[in-house]
């Protein structure tokens, strides 16, 4: 059962543009065999209002080329650690649509959102997606990330399995000390029928602990739950659930099984080689320990079966490396992230591989009637301590090539540098504004603390509070055009003041020349005039 070295292959890719967009927690989306990139960090610019990209490979080369959306469109965010499937008409049905739930804003807000995305046309030189939001009735599943969705046939019927995740506090049980605390989302199991908009929510005796980060695999009417991570008990399940909807006439019924043979793990990838058998890869095994091991897991016959494989030669970069991100690319290839070194020119920049696990003369077109769904970690890397799950991975298709115009490549120099207007942002020495302590001080603070520009050379951004803003001055400042220093540049204001406007002097106008006076002689007195003359 094990595969074979020389069929899983690791590859270096180099990224001629927009590779800060890929930051942990973005997904992939396949489309008749084209990769798409969604959920960059920050909010998408003008370049490419929908935040969709195509990843074009060529050549060991990776540009992102911006995708639209249709006129009926409604706005998708760019939402990172989402939970996403596809969703087909029934289970051999060749259209289908990617299903989008929860996840992450910019803002560090949590979406309670279900999208619907499917491709209505495909030229050479542009691509176009409908993107359509879902209203749900009955227990609705809280605003969460890190979950997994996947879909179930039973009965000539389908529906939506929703399961884990975390969320924030909820305000009625938050403290001063923990108020933007995150949480583990409770252990049910919703029930979701697209078709007619209901949800209906489970609690099985088998399930006593949130997960999130997990593995989720889908085939006919059981899904198979592999490992994932508790915050509230700082474990790695190795327990291997399997869960099984039946879909009669009447009300569904949803059982669960401890199965043997689980692996301790969080945010491994998983990407599908064949009908029934998949390849699990990276992770973490603890908050400092990668799992550089690879397994095969095949499903058939209502089964499923684990084994270790030769896993490829990994590089000294990825071996070393303190964090590791990616995501699924369908059809047995994976692609891989690292951070760059701090010596790079741009700092954010991240070197990427595609793993591919299997061989080249097995890459054939292949119908995926197995639904596969694998998560990332909690946070950003700016956000928490390497190693942990909120620095892991997150997944989801090979990267063909799509004859699009290079001119309509994203310039990611439209893009706002996130480390210097980020609200989580320490502004100065005194700074005590954290994320998990952050609490409303103005009345006009929401979700975030509200922050000032300082004047001072390109400008950078400092929080009110810190600066003993009062709320009034606050709404004066950010209402009128003026400039305004932090306490560390004020003194910078005294040469600044803007002077007082002069009047124009006024000119007092030239008087006119007087003409002068002409007398008229006679002819006689011309003569007399001229004879004494020449005289």
């Amino acid at each position: 059962m094990a595969q074979s070295a020389e069929k899983m292959s690791l590859q270096m890719i180099s990224t001629v543009s927009n590779s800060s967009l890929l930051q942990p927690g973005f997904s992939l989306l396949n489309f008749d065999g084209h990769v798409f990139f969604f959920g960059q960090k920050g909010w998408p610019k003008r370049s490419c209002p929908t935040g969709v990209f195509l990843l074009d490979i060529k050549q060991n080369e990776l540009k992102m080329k911006p995708a639209a959306f249709s006129k009926d469109s409604c706005y998708l965010p760019p939402l990172r650690y989402p939970a996403i499937c596809t969703l087909r008409s029934n289970a051999g049905a060749d259209e289908y649509q990617y299903v989008i739930h929860g996840g992450k804003t910019p803002n560090n807000e949590l979406s309670d959102k279900i999208y619907f995305m499917s491709l209505v046309s495909k030229t050479s030189k542009k691509i176009t997606f409908q993107c359509l939001e879902k209203d749900l009735g009955g227990d609705v599943p809280e605003a969460r990330y890190g979950h997994t969705i996947n879909v179930v046939h039973s009965r000539g019927k389908s529906m939506s399995v929703l399961f884990g995740g975390r969320t924030y506090t909820p305000l009625a049980q938050r403290t001063t000390e923990k108020w933007n605390s995150v949480v583990d989302c409770l252990p049910s199991v919703f029930l979701i029928d697209f078709e007619f908009g209901c949800c209906t929510s489970y609690i099985l005796p088998e399930l006593q602990d949130g997960l999130s980060f997990h593995v989720s695999l889908a085939r006919d009417d059981t899904i198979y739950i592999l490992g994932g991570h508790s915050l509230q008990n700082n474990t790695r399940s190795p327990n291997l659930y399997k869960l099984k909807i039946d879909l009669p006439l009447g009300s569904p019924a949803v059982t669960c099984t401890i199965l043997p043979g689980g692996i301790s793990v969080s945010s491994a990838i998983v990407t599908q080689i064949s009908d029934t058998e998949f390849v699990l890869v990276g992770g973490y095994h603890s908050d400092s320990q990668k799992r550089l091991a690879c397994h095969t897991i095949v499903l058939e016959d209502n089964k499923i079966e684990i084994v270790e494989s030769v896993s490829p030669e990994w590089t000294p970069d990825i071996k070393h490396c303190r964090m590791w991100f990616g995501c699924d690319m369908g059809k047995g290839s994976v692609l891989l992230g690292i951070p760059g070194a701090n010596k790079q020119i741009i700092p954010d920049a991240n070197y990427f591989y595609i793993l591919r696990c299997k061989g080249a003369d097995e890459d054939k077109e292949e119908e995926l009637i197995t639904q596969n769904c694998s998560q990332t970690s909690s946070e950003d890397p700016g956000d928490s301590a390497p190693f942990e799950d909120s620095e892991e991975f997150c997944f989801s298709a090979e990267a063909n090539s799509f004859d699009a115009d290079d001119a309509d490549t994203y310039n990611e120099d439209d893009e706002e540098d996130e480390s210097e207007t980020g609200y989580w942002i320490t502004c100065c020495a005194s700074c005590n504004i954290d994320i998990n302590t952050w609490v409303p001080f103005y009345s006009t603070e929401l979700n975030k603390p509200a922050m000032i520009l300082c004047s001072s050379g390109a400008g950078h951004w400092v929080h009110a509070q810190c600066m003993d803003l009062s709320e009034t001055i606050l709404l004066r400042l950010s209402e009128a055009n003026v400039k305004y220093f932090c306490n560390k540049h004020v003194d910078l204001n005294k040469g600044l003041q803007t002077p007082q406007k002069v009047g124009r002097l006024k000119k007092p106008p030239m008087k006119p020349l007087r003409k002068k006076k002409t007398m008229k002689l006679s002819t006689s007195t011309k003569k007399s005039f001229l004879r004494r003359l020449f005289e």
